[in-house]
Formats: C-alpha cells, structure tokens, sequence
C-alpha cells in the first residue's frame, strides 16, 4: 500500500483518507487528470495486478504557475483555438 500512495503523491495527489476494508484497504486521492495517464499499468504493477481504481471529476482548478510555464513553451506559447480549424 506504501508503494501506491508513493505513486499518487509523485503525481501530485492529495490523499484525503484511507478506508480499511475486510480483505482491502481503499484510498481515497484527489489526483489531477492529467497526471492519471498511465496510471492503470502503473498500480497494476505496484499491486501484482490485484488492485483496481476508479476515478470521476470532482473540479476544476488554476493550473501551477510552473507547469502552466511547461505547457505553454510545449504549444510554442499559441493560444489555443477551440471550434476553429487550422488554416493551410
């Protein structure tokens, strides 16, 4: 169990609790969505393949400043352009 709230926290997760079950323990995390790719292989391989997940939207929230910096240097600092296609 260590080992997946290790994981959560380096995807900048917020463990709100934990719920001791019969056979189980459930963690309860609010982690961003786009920190969450990748994420069904990773506990898969921390938990041997025995732990499952789920996750739905709970808000919306102000991006960091610095991970607001990496987007934007990635998009070459262009707004984007939502309904509007690219023009040739």
């Amino acid at each position: 169990m260590g080992d997946v709230v290790g994981d959560l926290n380096s995807r900048r997760g917020r463990i709100s609790h934990i719920e001791p079950r019969a056979n189980s323990t459930i963690i309860h995390a609010h982690v961003p969505l786009a920190q969450m790719f990748g994420y069904a292989t990773a506990l898969r391989s921390l938990s041997k393949g025995r732990a499952s997940y789920s996750m739905e939207p709970l808000n919306f929230q102000k991006v960091p400043e610095n991970i607001l910096t990496e987007i934007l240097d990635k998009s070459g600092g262009a707004p984007a352009r939502l309904g509007q296609e690219k023009k040739k």
